[in-house]
């Protein structure tokens, strides 16, 4: 039993109970250890959490960093950037479940670290925006409110996106991105 296995699971756990309703005893229950055994690999329910929070944000970074640094245009980048987070979104619902919504159960220096992370990353979101906006090809709007629509669009599929369902989350990230274009690009 590895230590990424019991993150996993936890992960898994928090997203269909929820942070404050699981607990070790369930977490060691799923990968079958010993209640005290899973401290030889982690020190508390928090860390955990915050092992999830900082797993996905590494990711989500990552992807972003490399459509942000690409050599695409705005536009493209923005379409990329939303089949990328829609992939992510849709590919490991456990995590994005437990990033989207139990950060608020981290303790307060916990949450503090782990909003420097996200803000970082949504500022990757807002430069793209932004990009767009200085080359003229998107209208000028209020960057941060634009990204919060952006990525608030994609963010709620957790809760109604469903595997097998009539469009797939590449098509669903198309439209999303061609919904946001459309009101985004400058009328020639």
């Amino acid at each position: 039993m590895s230590r990424s296995d019991i993150i996993q699971a936890a992960a898994q756990i928090f997203r269909k109970k929820g942070f404050h309703a699981t607990s070790m005893q369930d977490i060691a229950n799923a990968v079958k250890l010993q209640k005290a055994s899973i401290y030889h690999h982690v020190e508390s329910k928090q860390e955990i959490l915050f092992t999830i929070l900082e797993d996905a944000l590494n990711l989500l970074i990552g992807d972003m960093r490399a459509v942000v640094d690409s050599d695409l245009k705005p536009k493209e980048k923005l379409r990329l950037a939303m089949q990328v987070y829609v992939g992510r979104l849709t590919g490991d619902a456990d995590l994005a479940t437990v990033l989207l919504l139990e950060y608020r159960n981290l303790e307060k220096k916990l949450r503090t670290r782990h909003s420097v992370r996200r803000d970082r990353y949504e500022a990757l979101w807002r430069k793209i925006i932004e990009e767009g906006v200085d080359q003229g090809v998107f209208r000028s709007v209020d960057i941060s409110i634009a990204t919060f629509a952006i990525m608030g669009v994609q963010n709620w599929m957790i809760t109604w996106y469903r595997e097998g369902g009539r469009l797939s989350a590449l098509e669903l990230s198309d439209n999303f991105s061609e919904l946001f274009l459309s009101g985004l690009l400058v009328e020639k």
